[in-house]
């Protein structure tokens, strides 16, 4: 069975259903392997500045171990550098706990609902999805919305 697992080894959440809607939602057919880290906003802001040179703090840090595979319908035979056993391995995604807390009350909505949209969106960037430009961050919006419609059955 070909499928999206995400390993956390920081927090117990629920991230069956994300992983299955995003993999559904990007027509992916092999087995894919992510890592999901939580730190504090000093730890990701090291991570920003050692990694991107940004010395901020940040909700979401991805770091994708495969380039140029936007909208591609992968196999282990494309990617035979990053294969763990039988999943390719996709890379990480860091998220800050506290930005998750400040960014929750910011918008009006729980913690879940604010980890939830920021574990989309460093998937969609994993998956070579991104928002440099205006065309990308439309495309890369569109994919979000969709996404959390099917999860959360809300228009946003």
């Amino acid at each position: 069975m070909a499928k999206l697992k995400i390993e956390c080894f920081d927090k117990k959440i629920k991230l069956r259903k994300i992983a299955k809607t995003v993999y559904k939602t990007l027509g992916q057919t092999a087995r894919f392997k992510v890592e999901l880290v939580f730190q504090d906003g000093e730890g990701i802001t090291a991570l920003n500045r050692n990694t991107r040179g940004v010395d901020s703090v940040t909700d979401v840090l991805s770091y994708p171990s495969l380039d140029g595979i936007k909208g591609k319908v992968l196999q282990p035979e494309d990617c035979p550098t990053e294969l763990e056993g039988r999943y390719i391995f996709l890379g990480s995604i860091v998220l800050c706990e506290d930005k998750i807390r400040i960014q929750a009350e910011e918008y009006g909505h729980s913690e879940e609902e604010e980890r939830e949209y920021l574990i989309v969106h460093g998937l969609l960037h994993l998956f070579g999805y991104d928002h440099m430009n205006e065309e990308d961050k439309k495309e890369m919006r569109e994919l979000e919305k969709e996404i959390r419609f099917i999860l959360r059955g809300v228009r946003e």
